[in-house]
């Protein structure tokens, strides 16, 4: 498996990935957020993972890490956010996604991104270094995100007095891709 950056010969092929792996009417959202993203922030970190050798071909595997803020008590802070992470259904639990987040991780570091934040099953995420951000004294953008899925892992240039609300831009917002909405609840 060959991780890379996203080239733009991939575009088509990372939607289609996210549809078959988030399915239905939230696969077709999670697609035209990543398109979004990549207009609204050039400096996202896009990766896929491709299958090589016997099995080269096909995309199995897309990650995106985009720019966010932390309104920390001295000043904004920018930071980013992993959102979305998708594998092909027949490609999960392969460590595809571990892959490519840990790849990320490293880059992001080197870039000097101190903080990356998401909303995710804590399960899963605590096995790349992510942990529970309110317990860190971060406060969440929406209390529709329920305590234990929002979570952070610090990079090396993380400072403590990086602390605060983590605030989304506005393309997370207009795709309504911020916590849970209650299902019980109509429009």
């Amino acid at each position: 498996m060959d991780l890379r950056e996203e080239q733009t010969r991939d575009r088509d092929r990372v939607g289609a990935l996210h549809r078959e792996a988030f399915g239905g009417e939230h696969g077709e959202v999670v697609a035209r957020l990543v398109d979004d993203l990549r207009h609204d922030d050039p400096t996202a970190l896009s990766l896929v993972a491709e299958e090589s050798g016997e099995e080269a071909g096909g995309l199995v595997g897309h990650v995106m890490f985009s720019r966010c803020r932390l309104d920390a008590p001295r000043r904004l802070v920018d930071v980013v956010s992993l959102s979305p992470l998708g594998v092909a259904p027949r490609r999960q639990r392969r460590g595809i996604g571990s892959a490519l987040v840990r790849h990320a991780l490293q880059e992001l570091d080197v870039r000097g991104v101190p903080l990356v934040f998401l909303e995710g099953d804590p399960r899963y995420y605590s096995r790349l270094g992510f942990s529970p951000a309110v317990q860190q004294g971060f406060r969440k953008p929406s209390l529709r995100i329920p305590d234990a899925a929002f979570q952070v892992v610090k990079l090396s240039a993380y400072e403590p007095w990086m602390t605060g609300t983590f605030v989304y831009p506005d393309t997370f917002w207009r795709h309504d891709c911020v916590g849970l909405r209650d299902p019980d609840t109509e429009n």
